[in-house]
């Protein structure tokens, strides 16, 4: 009798463990972080097709989206998809693209990220040679790999309240793990 009760104690533990590290993860995917698949080439070269990532669903709770940042957030054209972008313009900037560049408030934008001799034209949205002055509370952004991303050129702002969250840490492939790292501008 005395090896059921310590079996029985045994198994209980097992499942105290269990439920507190489910509930563990539970909070942490709900409220800390998310896992995310690069989906597309959008973001080439920098988060390749098929790249794991976990966003940060945090930082924007207390401070401001940053430019630079690159966020995941609901897709304008259905809600049900998410996409990654980075961040060009944030509220107050006028964003225009001129010759392949883009400029935020009469500042070409360095770019070093991208790969050599890319250039940045615009679409429906933005047209190149447009000026466009971005709103309060919604962002102007871009995917890395311009000619083939579909942003705010095309589709316009996103509105803060669908950002779901900041690009925080690659996880796959094994090689490229480690913290997105923050890019700095000259503006």
């Amino acid at each position: 009798m005395n090896i059921f009760r310590r079996l029985g104690a045994f198994f209980l533990d097992i499942l105290q463990i269990v439920v507190l590290a489910f509930a563990l993860f539970l909070f942490m995917y709900l409220l800390v972080f998310q896992p995310h698949k690069i989906k597309g080439s959008s973001m080439q070269p920098n988060f390749p097709d098929g790249e794991y990532l976990l966003t940060d669903k945090v930082t924007y709770r207390f401070e401001e989206p940053q430019r630079g940042d690159v966020i995941v957030f609901k897709a304008p054209t259905d809600e049900s998809e998410e996409y990654i972008k980075r961040i060009i313009g944030l509220p107050g900037d006028t964003v225009s693209l001129r010759e392949g560049k883009v400029f935020i408030n009469e500042t070409q934008l360095d770019e070093s990220y991208l790969p050599q001799g890319l250039e940045t034209f615009g679409s429906t949205f933005l047209k190149e040679g447009e000026e466009i002055k971005v709103s309060e509370n919604v962002f102007f952004v871009m995917g890395d790999n311009r000619p083939f991303s579909s942003d705010s050129r095309t589709w316009g702002f996103v509105d803060k309240n669908k950002i779901t969250g900041r690009a925080w840490l690659i996880y796959w492939p094994v090689n490229k793990a480690g913290t997105v790292q923050k890019v700095f501008y000259n503006i």
